[in-house]
């Protein structure tokens, strides 16, 4: 009901001010005056008020983020972080000065100039100088914020130092997946027609690739076995379709058996380096942890559409694209517990968010970052659960144990191939 009568007071008074204006408009029809000669009083008046709004707007402009400074982002929390700050400040303020000294000439010379019977505005169509001063002094800027800006670009995307920490960070709809290396230090190779419920990540080793052909294998004999149960009484169509699952099955097959020949063929000539042999301890988790002062290299991947990971915190941005690994390197610098006591907020909690619209859960695409010390984060990485539990055979001797595993996979398309060459 309040908020009723509210309505009806501005409306009316919003009435009264248009009969009064109408009012004004008859007395002056009456004394004889026309619309469109304005008083000069009336055009003073004007004038004076443009420096009255000029001078309240600017003020609120400035005002504004002082008082609400509260909801702006805290302090970079990464090394890049401060980098990227100290190009928008350089920015704003660059913004800003144009910014006022504009307004306040606009603002002044519309109150200084309002019209009075008999001046009339100077003609200037055109000056040389004029026009080259405003025309070189904002290229000359834009290339200075240019040359910055790739400046820091560069620095933030520079190759990382060797033996720098490497963690993958995965994105799905509508989840992240996060990845550290185990003990080797390294993470594994991965390939996408390896993902299944318990892979997500599509990791490679020995055993994946054993268990993978077996699955398929039996996915194979089932679907053959139901295209012949059915062959009399499915329409053509419907035989069809079930000839092209037939037919993806075998070559899901066919290329994870090259793969094992890939992997194979890989450990013989790089040994204890090749990349396939650095799987099976690697450690994967919903939790993203990082270590204080530890130079992070990000391996970004999609499953399935764009997505970005964003960490606002560390002001680091970047997209992760299907069929590609994206990188950024970072250093974070503040643990959570401290930018809780800077926040003065206990509950505070850095967050790695996707801001790309990637789905109809977009907004559920988010989990918190933990910053620790080193110490902290090696105790709660060692907690984490290998990929795969190698044994102990294993453990002194990948290289021959992986070879064992994959040469008993491998031999079915290498028989193939030479009866093919035969």
């Amino acid at each position: 009901m309040t908020t009723l009568l509210i309505l009806a007071v501005i409306v009316l008074a919003f009435l009264v001010v248009m009969r009064l204006h109408r009012v004004s408009d008859l007395a002056a029809a009456l004394r004889g005056e026309r619309e469109e000669l304005i008083p000069e009083k009336d055009n003073r008046t004007s004038g004076r008020m443009m420096w009255v709004v000029g001078f309240i707007y600017l003020a609120l402009f400035t005002w504004i983020p002082i008082h609400f400074k509260s909801v702006f982002l805290p302090p970079p929390a990464s090394t890049q972080g401060v980098w990227i700050d100290a190009m928008f400040h350089f920015n704003w303020i660059m913004l800003g000065i144009v910014f006022y000294i504009t307004n306040i000439a606009l603002f002044y010379f519309a109150g200084k100039y309002f019209h009075r019977p008999g001046k009339k505005a100077f003609w200037y169509p055109h000056n040389n100088r004029l026009e080259l001063l405003w025309t070189v002094i904002p290229a000359v800027v834009l290339i200075v914020v240019i040359i910055y800006g790739l400046y820091v670009w560069n620095r933030i995307t520079a190759a990382p130092d060797p033996g720098t920490m490497e963690v993958e960070v995965y994105g799905k709809q509508f989840d992240w997946t996060i990845r550290y290396p185990g003990k080797d230090k390294q993470l594994g190779a991965t390939d996408f027609r390896l993902i299944d419920g318990d892979n997500p990540l599509g990791i490679v080793t020995g055993n994946v690739v054993t268990k993978r052909l077996a699955d398929l294998q039996k996915e194979l004999e089932q679907a053959e076995v139901d295209r012949a149960a059915q062959a009399e009484i499915q329409p053509t169509d419907q035989l069809a379709d079930m000839d092209d699952h037939i037919a993806h099955i075998r070559r899901m097959r066919e290329g994870i058996m090259n793969l094992g020949i890939l992997m194979k063929e890989d450990i013989a000539t790089n040994g204890g380096n090749s990349k396939y042999l650095h799987g099976a301890d690697d450690q994967v988790t919903k939790e993203f942890h990082l270590p204080q002062n530890v130079d992070v290299e990000l391996l970004i991947r999609s499953q399935d559409v764009i997505h970005s990971v964003y960490l606002p915190h560390m002001r680091a941005q970047m997209n992760a694209v299907p069929g590609m690994t994206t990188r950024m390197h970072l250093v974070p610098t503040i643990t959570t517990d401290s930018m809780r006591l800077v926040t003065n907020n206990p509950e505070f909690d850095y967050i790695l968010l996707c801001n790309k619209v990637c789905g109809i859960s977009h907004y559920n695409m988010q989990i918190p970052l933990t910053v620790e010390k080193p110490g902290a984060f090696k105790v709660w990485s060692i907690l984490l659960p290998s990929f795969e539990n190698k044994s102990k055979v294993a453990d002194e001797a990948p290289a021959d144990s992986s070879k064992a595993k994959v040469a008993t996979d491998t031999t079915a398309v290498a028989t193939t191939t030479e009866t093919k060459k035969n």
